[in-house]
């Protein structure tokens, strides 16, 4: 490994967040899944989970949206929506999903210092009734036109650079996000080998 792509590499997975993660219910067009894996990685996502029970899982993400992204992403595929709360619950203090609801809150009024999860769901249908039962509350994002919609790519990105904004403030990404042996697991997986981790 030359020491430029070392100095890269390391640079990317000191920044990486383990109190922040992006899930998707049953969206169908892979290259929304590409476009918001490019995102996740584009503000320090690791961490993403996928539920899908509508088709089978898919088999390759739309290249030319992620640019690879999916290879540097840790990927949580799921059949059943309640196995992937119940492991979102282990990991993350609160969960919300993108529902317009007379008692959903303001994308501006979430917390991101803390540890969340933000659930996209189906292109056509949302979130399900199902998994918003099990989250802790719903969110918008604020809009002024005639159509209160976004693609979902475009809605997470919103999302996820206002947490990188607040994150940002609050000196996350000053300081290694991962845990030692999720970060020690990546540089193997990243190839970094023996003498690249032991060198100054």
């Amino acid at each position: 490994m030359t020491p430029e792509r070392k100095e890269r590499l390391l640079s990317v997975l000191n920044k990486r967040q383990s109190n922040l993660t992006v899930v998707l219910e049953d969206v169908q067009d892979p290259h929304n899944i590409s476009a918001v894996m490019r995102t996740c990685d584009a503000v320090g996502i690791q961490d993403i989970y996928v539920i899908n029970t509508m088709a089978p899982r898919h088999k390759k993400w739309g290249h030319r949206s992620s640019s690879s992204a999916e290879r540097w992403l840790t990927t949580y595929e799921f059949d059943n929506a309640a196995a992937c709360i119940a492991a979102l619950r282990k990991k993350y203090d609160k969960i919300f999903t993108t529902h317009l609801a007379t008692d959903a809150v303001s994308l501006y009024s979430i917390d991101f210092t803390g540890s969340v999860a933000l659930i996209f769901g189906n292109e056509q249908n949302g979130v399900s009734d199902g998994v918003r039962a099990l989250a802790d509350g719903n969110f918008i994002i604020p809009q002024m036109g005639i159509i209160r919609s976004l693609n979902i790519s475009v809605a997470c990105a919103v999302s996820i650079y206002e947490a990188l904004r607040q994150k940002t403030m609050a000196g996350h990404y000053d300081k290694q996000g991962l845990p030692e042996g999720q970060y020690t697991t990546l540089l193997e997986e990243w190839g970094f080998k023996e003498d690249d981790m032991n060198e100054d």
